[in-house]
């Protein structure tokens, strides 16, 4: 397939069986649709959930009735965070590189970097989000799977990845030891860890607290067109 076909044919969202089914599944779980969204310097096709702001009320409203396991749904939204981690991708070669995404919501990281010739796992701990994770990377086929990782929980099988990336990942404390594990677990050695958030000041005891456990971080600031003035904070992250 020439070059030309293969950028039609990845733009195309994938018409298929199991493509329908996972349509299904998710119209089943929330509404969504279908957002273009421009992603390593293309537009991409992503599927969206349409009521992120209902889903919380929602997801509040059963906590407030006392129901157990009820998660906030906070993936559900399309975060700054994860567009300047797309633009730092920018200085990156990726072509072929093994990619895993953490906490990868609506997939945004690691589709910028597959769409920059990565071979990406994107993870989640809560299964909702894959659904639609699943839809966007579609047409990308192999060098995309979607898998369930819970940080403390779940371990990936196969090779450590030289890169890992996750966009909003450090806003809770108490997930910060969990994380710190996961990230040690499927590092490869000589690797490095790209996290991003918007400056929030937890992320700023984040910073102290990993350097305490055996981190080499540096810090990078990346500005978005949208809104210069409230840049989106990079942390890179190397044994």
């Amino acid at each position: 397939m020439d070059q030309a076909n293969r950028s039609a044919a990845e733009d195309s969202p994938p018409s298929s069986h199991r493509q329908l089914r996972l349509e299904q599944r998710a119209s089943q779980r929330f509404r969504w649709h279908w957002a273009p969204q421009r992603i390593a310097g293309r537009v991409w096709r992503v599927a969206t959930a349409s009521d992120p702001d209902g889903m919380l009320v929602e997801a509040c409203r059963r906590q407030d009735a006392g129901e157990q396991g009820v998660i906030d749904p906070f993936w559900a939204t399309v975060w700054r965070a994860a567009a300047g981690l797309d633009q730092f991708l920018e200085a990156y070669e990726l072509e072929n590189r093994r990619v895993l995404e953490l906490g990868c919501g609506t997939g945004r990281a690691g589709l910028a970097a597959a769409l920059r010739g990565a071979d990406v796992v994107l993870t989640d701990g809560v299964s909702d989000p894959l659904l639609l994770v699943q839809l966007t990377v579609a047409p990308l086929g192999r060098r995309c799977h979607v898998r369930r990782l819970r940080f403390g929980i779940d371990r990936l099988s196969g090779e450590p990845f030289p890169l890992i990336l996750g966009s909003d990942v450090t806003y809770l404390r108490q997930l910060w030891p969990e994380l710190d594990a996961c990230l040690k677990t499927h590092l490869a050695p000589g690797g490095e860890v790209l996290l991003s958030d918007p400056y929030r000041l937890i992320a700023n005891e984040f910073r102290e607290w990993i350097v305490g456990q055996g981190w080499r971080y540096e810090e990078h600031a990346v500005q978005l067109a949208d809104d210069p003035e409230h840049p989106i904070r990079v942390m890179r992250l190397r044994r």
